[in-house]
């Protein structure tokens, strides 16, 4: 049965760095990803041929970039919450969290994948993310949710966490790269993280996420799963 997962991210270009393949797969396997960005990235660094770029006209290069990458990766719709990029802990809370609880409850997902608590780089915006994203699940406002999943970080594996679902990317990686040369005003940086896309890079192989709730339950017990739909009722 298709199912809907929803991906919450801060900027265009955190999807395909963190769960390009993961959404791929279930695009493939004929469920709904779909995406909420807070920002539209417009504070990013602007490389090479856009660094002449206002803000206001970066927003509009990011958002038909993420539109290019959407389509590669098979998101069915990407929204934007419309929060200011790089001050995203300076939102009203309720305003923020009710935006996500908006989404959520028009999307339907029983699944939402966002960053770990840390942001999993101690991003400001990656962190306040993650904690809106949290708190409206943990609300009980969000009722078709079934599971929270947080992308792997290294303060969650020094906790002592591990990913229950884990992806292999080397297989895809052409359709990442492809979804990360979308993101052509970012490629600086893009580079700077994966190196020569038209190269596998082994030491970014896996897409990794932690179970962190689920029906009710913080840190549920471990165990391996082959999917983030493991263990969903029809």
């Amino acid at each position: 049965m298709k199912q809907t997962a929803a991906f919450l991210y801060a900027h265009p270009d955190d999807e395909t760095f963190l769960s390009a393949c993961l959404i791929r797969q279930l695009a493939d396997e004929g469920h709904v990803p779909v995406q909420p960005l807070a920002t539209k990235g417009d504070a990013g660094k602007k490389n090479g041929d856009f660094a002449h770029l206002t803000n206001e006209e970066l927003a509009a290069v990011r958002e038909r970039e993420m539109a290019q990458a959407a389509r590669i990766l098979g998101l069915r719709t990407v929204e934007y919450l419309g929060f200011p990029d790089g001050k995203l802990n300076t939102v009203d809370e309720q305003v923020y969290l009710e935006g996500i609880v908006d989404f959520l409850n028009r999307h339907q997902p029983k699944v939402v994948v966002t960053f770990p608590e840390d942001g999993g780089n101690f991003h400001p915006d990656h962190m306040s993310i993650s904690k809106m994203a949290t708190a409206a699940v943990l609300s009980g406002r969000c009722p078709s949710v079934r599971k929270l999943y947080y992308i792997l970080s290294d303060t969650l594996t020094k906790e002592g966490h591990k990913p229950f679902v884990t992806i292999d990317t080397e297989s895809n990686w052409p359709m990442k790269a492809e979804a990360l040369k979308a993101h052509q005003s970012q490629i600086f940086a893009i580079q700077r993280y994966f190196g020569n896309l038209e190269v596998f890079p082994a030491a970014r192989r896996y897409e990794s996420f932690v179970l962190a709730w689920e029906r009710g339950t913080l840190w549920p017990p471990f165990r391996k799963e082959q999917s983030v739909m493991d263990g969903l009722e029809p």
